[in-house]
């Protein structure tokens, strides 16, 4: 394949001002134990696929197969030059930007426990002991117990010179608890829905499932008699995944730079963020720094280039505070006036890249662990397992709900509230951030399912965050 590549490669550097090829072959496994009995293992190995994108006139060009002949690779960057042909027609300004240095770069992982070398025997038989855990009480309706392993090998080059071959093995597993009574059901998710990590099946080992199931069930039930927040705005502390989730919908996707432009309108595609608000801006109080870092291994958005062949690089989005940078192209990039930020990438070889957050995270502060940040507290919750969220269009007015709040009085939990809900405005609510753990506290929650485009492609992506604390943020909504 990398021979095909290369001739079709050579072939469009006198045709084209830049051209790029991506092959992947990609292989997932996903097993769905509901109430204690396997429903379904879903398999879908060896999808192999290659596309051809190409600068024409000032134009991009794209196309994909499935077919990885010379031939059927030959085609597809014959159309692509087609399809730039025809859109340069309706272009008014041509896409421009800089030659970057080429780069030649690979990366295999190897995970502990490669779950494609495990049978699904033991692999079931794993996930289906945890599952019989959790159908142990009679208040406990439904459950579930899920697990996804993923493995990706992609060859990506270009007529600059880059060439990079990697392989990486993702894992998402999450257990699932619905609990009846009092006319009325709650539920309670572990370890929450932001769960994927890069590995086999030690990740799911890592999760100690059998360590957790009481625990989520005693806690589901509780729920249905614990009670709601009453006031109308409170100090919260939000944790985990559901921290994740934030950062992702409210600033994650705020800051892709191609929605800035009309480029991404789909999905609740649009900004608030205008290009005279970067480098002034102030998103969040001073304890809020939040980075793209997609040269760091540990986080599933790691990668040595992008998907147009620039290197991997961490890059501030916000420091102290104010809004710095975006996640470009480089299109986008230099008509920002930026240096691309490495956020191109594709689900597969014949999908066309987009701007995608990668490891996208907010920086630890100074707040110390968890409890500290507890016990400085006065008055507030601890929130964490996302149940329901919404915003808006522009990324700016939300919803949250979780499963589960812990009270806080005086510096203690005193107690559980059913649902918690927030709400907020994206900048109002960041800068009410007045505290940010420490770096014990700092780790990565991952998705397997970031949805994006018109055909939609599903990304996986990480955000590594540490509590944090936002004061006097609206909890009723009648407030």
């Amino acid at each position: 394949m990398k021979e095909i590549m290369k001739k079709v490669l050579e072939n469009l550097k006198t045709q084209v001002t830049f051209a790029d090829i991506r092959f992947t072959k990609t292989d997932t496994e996903s097993y769905n134990i509901q109430r204690g009995s396997l429903k379904e293992i879903s398999v879908d190995y060896n999808e192999t696929n290659a596309g051809v994108r190409v600068l024409v006139d000032g134009c991009w060009g794209f196309a994909g197969t499935d077919r990885l002949t010379s031939a059927a690779l030959e085609s597809a960057a014959k159309k692509a030059i087609e399809n730039a042909k025809h859109g340069a027609r309706f272009r008014h300004t041509p896409v421009t930007f800089p030659e970057v240095k080429p780069t030649v770069a690979e990366h295999f992982a190897k995970p502990v426990e490669d779950p494609f070398l495990m049978t699904k025997e033991e692999k079931a038989g794993y996930l289906l002991d945890v599952a019989q855990k959790l159908t142990k009480n009679e208040k406990i309706v439904y459950s579930h117990v899920y697990a996804e392993f993923y493995r990706q090998y992609k060859i990506y080059m270009n007529t600059e010179g880059t060439y990079s071959e990697t392989m990486i093995y993702q894992t998402m597993p999450e257990m699932f608890v619905l609990a009846a009574g009092n006319g009325e059901t709650q539920s309670r998710t572990y370890p929450g829905h932001m769960t994927g990590r890069n590995g086999g099946f030690e990740v799911v080992r890592d999760y100690k499932f059998h360590d957790h199931t009481e625990e989520i069930i005693s806690e589901a039930i509780a729920l249905l008699d614990a009670p709601r927040i009453e006031e109308e705005r409170a100090d919260l502390i939000i944790t985990g995944g559901h921290l994740a989730l934030q950062i992702h919908e409210s600033v994650g996707h705020a800051t892709e730079a191609d929605r800035i432009f009309g480029m991404e309108i789909s999905y609740a595609g649009k900004t608030f963020i205008s290009p005279d608000m970067i480098g002034k801006h102030q998103y969040g109080s001073p304890v809020v720094n939040i980075i793209s870092d997609s040269s760091d291994p540990d986080g599933m958005g790691y990668h040595p280039v992008d998907d147009e062949g620039i290197p991997g690089r961490r890059v501030d989005i916000i420091k102290d505070g104010i809004l710095v940078n975006q996640q470009t192209s480089r299109e986008v990039a230099h008509q920002l006036g930026l240096e691309p930020s490495s956020n191109m990438k594709a689900t597969h070889g014949y999908n066309v890249p987009l701007i995608r957050m990668s490891n996208f995270s907010l920086l630890p502060g100074n707040a110390g662990t968890l409890q500290d940040l507890i016990k400085d507290t006065e008055h507030g919750y601890l929130v964490d397992y996302t149940k329901t969220w919404s915003i808006d269009d522009n990324r700016n007015n939300f919803q949250f709900t979780t499963e589960i709040g812990w009270k806080i009085e005086n510096g203690e939990i005193t107690g559980i509230v059913k649902e918690p809900t927030y709400f907020g405005i994206t900048t109002e609510f960041w800068n009410a951030c007045d505290a940010v753990c420490d770096e014990r506290e700092w780790a990565y929650h991952g998705t397997f399912h970031c949805g994006k485009g018109e055909p939609g492609q599903a990304m996986h992506l990480s955000h590594k965050v540490a509590p944090a604390r936002f004061k006097d943020i609206v909890v009723n909504v009648k407030a």
